[in-house]
C-alpha cells in the first residue's frame, strides 16, 4: 500500500501549513513509533511535540495511517464513511422536499429510511434501512435557483460496503439531479 499511496494534499500545501513535506512527517512518525501508536497517540504526539494545529494533526495522522497501511481510505474509528455531492439546477427548498416528501423521494431513491432530525432546507439526519448505518444529507445554496446536495453515509462495515454505497449514492444523486432539473 505504501508504494502506491498518494496523499490527497500536495507536499507544498502540507509544508506551507506545517513546515514539513509528507516524506519528513512519515520519517518522523516512523522514528517515533507511529506504526504502533493509536490514532489518538499520533495526533497527541503531533500536537505536543511539534505544535501542529488540531485540523492538521488529523490530516497528518490519517494520511500517515493510510500510507503505512494502518487505515484504509474512507475508514473512520466508528466504521467507513463516504460522501457524494451534486450541484443541481434547482432551489434548495425543492431539493430538500425531494428528500422529505416520500412520494417525490420514491421517484429517485429506492430505499427505506427514517428521518431522525430535519433542519428545513439545510440538513437531514437519517437512519438507513439496514439499521446500524446512517446518512447525513446537507443542502447548500449556490446562487439563485441552484444548490449543492451532499449525502454522507457513515458507520459502514468495511471498504467493500463503502465502495458499494459510494456507487449507490452517486447513481441516486444523478437520478435526483435528472428529476429536479
Amino acid at each position: 500500500m505504501a508504494t502506491t499511496f498518494k496523499p490527497r494534499m500536495s507536499d507544498e500545501a502540507v509544508e506551507s501549513k506545517t513546515g514539513k513535506k509528507w516524506s519528513r512527517w512519515f520519517k518522523h512518525l516512523d522514528a517515533a513509533g507511529g506504526k504502533k501508536m493509536t490514532h489518538q497517540e499520533i495526533t497527541a504526539h503531533l500536537s505536543d511535540k511539534h505544535d501542529v494545529r488540531p485540523w492538521w494533526t488529523q490530516m497528518i495522522a490519517v494520511t500517515y495511517e493510510q500510507a503505512r497501511g494502518l487505515r484504509e481510505v474512507h475508514e473512520k474509528p466508528e466504521g467507513y464513511e463516504i460522501s457524494v455531492s451534486r450541484t443541481i439546477e434547482a432551489p434548495v427548498s425543492k431539493a430538500f422536499k425531494a428528500w422529505t416528501d416520500e412520494k417525490v423521494r420514491q421517484k429517485w431513491l429506492s430505499a427505506k429510511l427514517t428521518i431522525r432530525k430535519a433542519t428545513p432546507n439545510k440538513s437531514l439526519r437519517i437512519t438507513w434501512e439496514d439499521g446500524p448505518t446512517s446518512v447525513a444529507a446537507a443542502f447548500v445554496p449556490k446562487g439563485t435557483g441552484k444548490c449543492q446536495v451532499v449525502a454522507q453515509h457513515s458507520k459502514l462495515t468495511n471498504a467493500k460496503a463503502a465502495a458499494k454505497m459510494k456507487k449507490f449514492w452517486s447513481e441516486a444523486l444523478d437520478q435526483l439531479k435528472a428529476l429536479l432539473e
